[in-house]
């Protein structure tokens, strides 16, 4: 089976010369380096964010650093920078690569640098680290995803909050691997009480009598395109249910799909093995892939005005 995943991207050999923010400095990608010590590396100890660039501008990005600085004050972490710090240097790496359209930035801020090797974050004392890369980006999903329901969950608040954008994705891994072991392409993970809730890299969705259904929301990532998604199909008339619902109504799907800043909403095929739908992506996926680049399209123009 051909390898695919949610982020599966066209090959785009510009990306070998990128130049990329480290720490104020913009420098080539193979000079791009943080300490062996970052608490990062060490420990999974930071924050980021996914966003993407259309004609020119980051889409949805107020959104986006106002999720950021959420998530700051969640691992308390001072960032040493304001929203407006954080954007200017988004558009310097932008600006620094001549980066126009079809582009994806992954914008890391980590505790920084240890004095020793433990987690205490006191030992942290140089101030944070911030990355920022950005990448030539276009989506090239050749077929739908096929998923399997996989036994790792999303957690409780209590244990690792899963609306945190943090660097600690190890379950979200162990998720993926279980599911490729499965021979399908990534996982569906259920809630502590077994509801369909999520994948290991994206929120989810399906379609039922014309109704758009996904999870409570409780235990899974606080998706911004998963809240426009819910947005432009109430806006055009589609009942949305924010729901628990089961693995029995998952697999009576009419429709599937996955939705994330890079992929928009990626249509899927199968569910443990079991075919979801006739067509791929389906009738209303496709309308609400629409709605929402209709959605872009105006948020980028009223940021050209």
């Amino acid at each position: 089976m051909e390898d695919v995943s949610t982020h599966t991207a066209l090959e785009d050999p510009r990306n070998s010369d990128i130049l990329i923010y480290v720490n104020g400095d913009i420098v080539h990608r193979d000079s791009a380096k943080v300490s062996v010590y970052d608490s990062g590396f060490m420990l999974g100890d930071g924050i980021w964010e996914g966003l993407r660039l259309y004609d020119g501008k980051w889409a949805f990005l107020d959104e986006h650093i106002n999720r950021l600085f959420e998530a700051s004050l969640a691992i308390d972490l001072d960032l040493g920078m304001s929203k407006q710090d954080v954007i200017a240097a988004l558009e310097q790496t932008r600006i620094a690569n001549d980066m126009h359209d079809n582009v994806h930035a992954r914008l890391m801020f980590t505790r920084g640098v240890k004095s020793k090797p433990f987690q205490h974050p006191a030992l942290s004392q140089q101030g944070p680290t911030l990355v920022i890369i950005c990448e030539h980006s276009k989506a090239a999903i050749s077929r739908p995803i096929k998923l399997a329901t996989v036994p790792h969950l999303r957690g409780l608040p209590m244990t690792q909050d899963p609306k945190l954008n943090s660097h600690s994705k190890l379950n979200c891994i162990l998720a993926c691997i279980a599911a490729e072991k499965c021979g399908a392409d990534e996982a569906l993970m259920l809630d502590i009480n077994g509801f369909v809730n999520t994948t290991n890299a994206c929120n989810f969705f399906i379609v039922r009598n014309d109704e758009v259904w996904t999870s409570t929301g409780d235990y899974c990532m606080n998706g911004i395109t998963r809240q426009k998604v819910i947005e432009v199909c109430r806006a055009n008339g589609i009942t949305v249910r924010e729901k628990n619902y089961s693995l029995v109504e998952t697999y009576g799907a009419d429709e599937a799909f996955l939705t994330g800043t890079f992929g928009a909403q990626t249509p899927v095929s199968h569910i443990d093995g079991r075919q979801i739908g006739t067509s791929h992506p389906g009738p209303m996926t496709t309308r609400i892939r629409q709605w929402y680049f209709e959605l872009v399209n105006q948020t980028v123009q009223t940021r050209n005005l």
